[in-house]
């Protein structure tokens, strides 16, 4: 694996795991505000995020490539309201998206065909994430966040 890839790639490790963590300030968020369903939602996804961090650490694994762990910034702990939680979700898939649509020119300029095969699933559930998060926020803002519109959100995220 060419040594930018490699780089790019265990940054992407440290990307996820922060995916992870501002999921679960969001879920404490949640929790504390008495949103359960939201909490639950963004629990859900907070692991999901740890396991895509764990993809690619066994796939850097497989191939004997070194992973180099990164410390982990702290998430952001501070959040408004539903809406604007939503919109920073949204915001931060975007920006994940960008992430792997990078590592797929790396690997793709480099000829890396294992990587590109690896990344394909990434990119498919790139766009997945963006949707929900859309539709989500979308929702919040045709119901809004307050009263009985918000806790009918509540009760449908709870059930994911």
């Amino acid at each position: 694996m060419n040594q930018k890839l490699r780089e790019e790639m265990n940054l992407q490790i440290n990307k996820e795991l922060y995916s992870s963590y501002l999921y679960l300030s969001m879920a404490a968020h949640f929790s504390k505000s008495n949103l359960g369903g939201f909490s639950h939602w963004m629990k859900a996804q907070a692991k999901e995020e740890l396991e895509h961090a764990m993809k690619f650490y066994e796939f850097l694994n497989e191939l004997g490539e070194k992973v180099d762990l990164q410390a982990i910034a702290q998430p952001d702990t501070n959040f408004v309201n539903p809406i604007k939680v939503f919109e920073q979700v949204l915001e931060h898939e975007i920006f994940v998206t960008t992430r792997i649509h990078l590592l797929y020119e790396i690997a793709v300029s480099e000829k890396d065909y294992a990587t590109q095969v690896f990344l394909q699933w990434f990119v498919n559930e790139q766009v997945e994430e963006e949707k929900h998060a859309t539709e989500i926020l979308e929702t919040l803002k045709l119901g809004g966040d307050t009263g009985s519109a918000l806790i009918m959100m509540d009760r449908s995220l709870g059930a994911r």
